[in-house]
């Protein structure tokens, strides 16, 4: 009668431990991060903004784009986020202004801020492009950030459209794109 109890003990752990082993050695996938759309997210090291759901929707060309993100600012102060585009003497630099404890969406003119137009960066549609973003005192950090085009309905209207003549003029007084030249190597 022992023998037959100890049999079934024996049995029964070796089923729960056959058939929970699995978790105990591989890893959970709900613990890993990722970014859970189209975009990537920005890690924490690049400064007290955070940047989430970053891509660049380009023109049927592949030669213009559109930087898209949101960007939270959940500090008490104004911070800006600096983005360089590219890189070497063609990247395109700019900063953005985010008022305190409030959410931008960027590139879509929701909060009827410019969206940050990307002029001649050629970046096919399945690409990435490297992007850096930096806030605060923050170190900042280089991202691959892939590159879309406007042929899904939910992407069209982030499109860039053609520019007319003249130059960007901010919307309603509110936090905008500044677009700020890139610099130039000395001959």
């Amino acid at each position: 009668m022992k023998t037959r109890l100890i049999a079934s003990v024996a049995l029964g752990a070796a089923v729960l431990v056959g058939t929970t082993g699995c978790n105990l050695i591989a890893p959970q996938a709900t613990t890993i991060p990722y970014s859970a759309s189209d975009g990537v997210n920005v890690p924490a090291d690049s400064g007290p903004l955070d940047v989430r759901n970053a891509l660049i929707v380009v023109d049927e060309e592949g030669t213009t784009g559109n930087l898209v993100a949101a960007v939270v600012n959940s500090t008490s102060d104004p911070l800006t986020l600096r983005v360089e585009v590219g890189e070497g003497s063609s990247a395109v630099r700019s900063s953005v202004n985010v008022p305190a404890n409030r959410t931008l969406s960027l590139g879509d003119m929701s909060d009827d801020v410019e969206p940050l137009r990307l002029d001649g960066i050629d970046a096919a549609p399945g690409t990435t492009v490297p992007v850096y973003f930096q806030s605060g005192d923050g170190q900042g950090a280089l991202i691959q950030v892939p590159v879309l085009d406007g042929a899904l309905e939910y992407l069209s209207t982030l499109a860039p459209t053609p520019q007319p003549s003249g130059s960007l003029t901010p919307v309603g007084g509110l936090p905008t794109v500044t677009p700020t030249p890139s610099a130039t190597p000395a001959s």
